[in-house]
């Protein structure tokens, strides 16, 4: 029986320094806390993206404070806007030149389906070019939403095996 004066607290003597868990959950734990964004903003939701990482939303309680401008420094890339055909070699590019493991997000809906620009020069929707993970609807879509799909895609991390992602990239 335990009263209220007994503290229950983790004792090394019985549990040991041992932890035990599965590889795949010790890796995936890690890269979940740990995303690098390479913000790829092509048109005005990469204001929306900017807010995203200001104090107000605070992007760094998610593991991905760290923006890094160069592809092989970063592991998540967020395209943000509108893709056009010029563009679309160059992202094209960016993405190759990213480090396996690596995921995208689609934030907008003119990254996610070309948006209101029905023309010869506008990319509709940049699956078209690289695999998308997850993503974010809206014209330009809050902040809160591109948080709701960070948390989205870690949960997507958590759940693949680490080391068929790796061979698969």
């Amino acid at each position: 029986m335990v009263t209220a004066n007994t503290e229950i607290a983790y004792n090394s003597k019985i549990e040991g320094d041992i932890v035990v868990t599965r590889a795949d959950a010790a890796i995936n734990w890690i890269r979940t806390n740990s995303m690098w964004p390479m913000p790829m903003g092509l048109a005005c939701c990469a204001i929306e993206l900017m807010a995203t990482a200001a104090s107000r939303f605070d992007i760094a309680r998610f593991g991905a404070e760290v923006m890094r401008f160069s592809p092989r420094q970063s592991d998540c890339m967020i395209v943000a806007g509108t893709v056009t055909y010029k563009m679309a070699p160059v992202v094209r590019r960016i993405y190759d030149q990213m480090a396996a493991p690596k995921w995208v997000i689609a934030m907008g809906a003119c990254a996610s389906t070309g948006g209101m620009y029905r023309s010869y020069a506008t990319l509709q929707g940049v699956d078209r070019i690289i695999p998308v993970d997850v993503y974010v609807s809206g014209c330009p879509p809050r902040p809160e939403a591109l948080l709701d799909a960070l948390m989205k895609l870690q949960d997507k991390v958590k759940r693949e095996p680490s080391a068929a992602r790796l061979l698969s990239a």
